[in-house]
């Protein structure tokens, strides 16, 4: 079986090292013996998103984004009715924002996202940064998600599922406690770092979510994570002291 990977304008939208979630997508497939197949697609080259089982969007500049927004508005359907029949996607930062329905600037002025998912995001009076850990209930198990933000949009999710309940930072907009936003297999943050080498229990559930979708109902390999685990429980301690 082989799994298809599409990376979304990743010569646009790779601010703070997001290619690294694709990176570690990928190689945890190949540990496991999937075979895997990256295909990556810029302004105007033309793909099918039913044909893909994971999709990923990055973050970037807002002039980067404007560009993007326009060339995605020719794509919006087409990735719409993948969704609606659970690809899976994870989309960072702005690549988050451009998912929902509108960024509104420090001006006031509405620059229309793609309106895939029911959120808004405002400009802040102030960034809002630095180490976040958040719960979040992946399978019916509370895992707790660690990651770095640095966002000067607030993001407010309305009814949307939250990707999880921020027990130290910021997350979408430091008011309301969520972080990121779920919609079927669609999985929003703001955690850089990048968050799935950080958190391989968050790239095991979209693997197992993207298998799933192919029909393979079988078992993950389990892989030896005694490092990256070790790491994520040093950074949860440090914030929570």
């Amino acid at each position: 079986m082989k799994i298809k990977v599409c990376h979304l304008y990743p010569d646009l939208l790779n601010l703070y090292g997001d290619r690294g979630n694709v990176l570690a997508f990928v190689q945890r497939c190949r540990w496991r013996g999937w075979r895997v197949e990256v295909t990556e697609i810029n302004l105007g080259d033309p793909v099918n998103f039913a044909d893909m089982d994971f999709l990923f969007i990055g973050g970037g500049s807002d002039r980067e984004q404007n560009l993007i927004a326009a060339d995605m508005s020719k794509r919006v359907e087409n990735l719409n009715q993948a969704i609606e029949n659970k690809l899976v996607v994870l989309a960072i930062c702005g690549g988050y924002q451009l998912l929902g329905k509108y960024y509104r600037t420090p001006e006031g002025k509405e620059i229309p996202g793609l309106g895939l998912l029911d959120i808004y995001t405002v400009a802040g009076a102030a960034r809002l940064i630095g180490n976040v850990a958040v719960e979040a209930e992946l399978a019916g198990k509370k895992t707790m998600l660690v990651g770095f933000e640095n966002h000067g949009g607030k993001t407010f999710i309305n009814q949307t599922m939250p990707l999880g309940k921020v027990v130290s930072g910021n997350g979408n907009n430091g008011i309301d406690g969520t972080e990121g936003a779920r919609h079927n297999n669609v999985f929003c943050s703001y955690l850089h770092g990048p968050l799935l080498p950080k958190n391989p229990a968050l790239t095991d559930y979209l693997i197992t979510l993207a298998l799933e979708r192919k029909g393979y109902d079988g078992e993950l390999t389990e892989l030896d994570d005694y490092f990256e685990e070790r790491a994520n429980e040093a950074m949860v301690k440090r914030l929570l002291g």
